[in-house]
């Protein structure tokens, strides 16, 4: 679906859009992957139905499955103007913030990391992890926010190639079990803050 949007995209036939979605449990190893950072071989991964593949987009290693939210963000950058990858990212990590904030959880970006961190002290715990591809200057992959996903999923691997920090989640943050309806206010909220910044469908 996201190939074809992008496709669309390039060839003037389709709009901006974001795609939102929760994967089967899977590793996605980006075009920066170390294989220091996948921690377990792929035979003992999908012996636990763990599927390993390897992604277009920037960043290293990651892990998506029930839980996270998941976002392809197909945009025309070249047509908006703003060919600026490093510019590009940081409006994705803006708008997590404040979807995030929306949901009752305090986060930040931390200068010279990619992604959403938990704002609180001590050790970086990481909400959402973001690597795009570009394709003609149409974005594609886009980002992941642990919603209610166990941060334990994330053991195979080295998050992101970065060992300093750890995995969080909204429940996680939010002190206590996943509130009803956690992961359709997560959508909803994410939804908002990028159509209100993008305009995309």
């Amino acid at each position: 679906m996201q190939r074809k949007r992008v496709e669309a995209r390039r060839a003037g036939a389709g709009p901006d859009t974001l795609i939102l979605l929760e994967h089967p449990p899977a590793i996605t190893l980006g075009r920066s992957f170390d294989p220091a950072h996948l921690l377990e071989t792929r035979a003992a991964l999908a012996a636990r139905g763990i599927q390993v593949y390897e992604a277009a987009r920037g960043g290293s290693a990651t892990y998506h499955g029930p839980g996270q939210l998941v976002g392809y963000l197909v945009i025309d950058l070249a047509a908006r103007g703003a060919v600026d990858v490093h510019r590009f990212l940081r409006g994705i990590e803006s708008d997590l913030v404040a979807a995030i904030h929306e949901l009752g959880v305090a986060a930040h970006t931390v200068p010279g990391r990619t992604g959403v961190f938990a704002a609180a002290a001590g050790r970086p715990r990481k909400l959402a992890s973001i690597g795009v591809g570009l394709r003609g200057w149409v974005s594609y992959h886009g980002f992941a926010l642990n919603v209610s996903v166990d941060p334990l999923d994330f053991a195979p691997i080295v998050p992101c190639g970065l060992a300093d920090i750890e995995i969080s989640s909204l429940v996680r943050e939010l002190g206590g079990s996943p509130p009803e309806g956690l992961m359709e206010r997560a959508r909803a909220a994410v939804s908002t803050a990028f159509a209100a910044h993008w305009d995309a469908p």
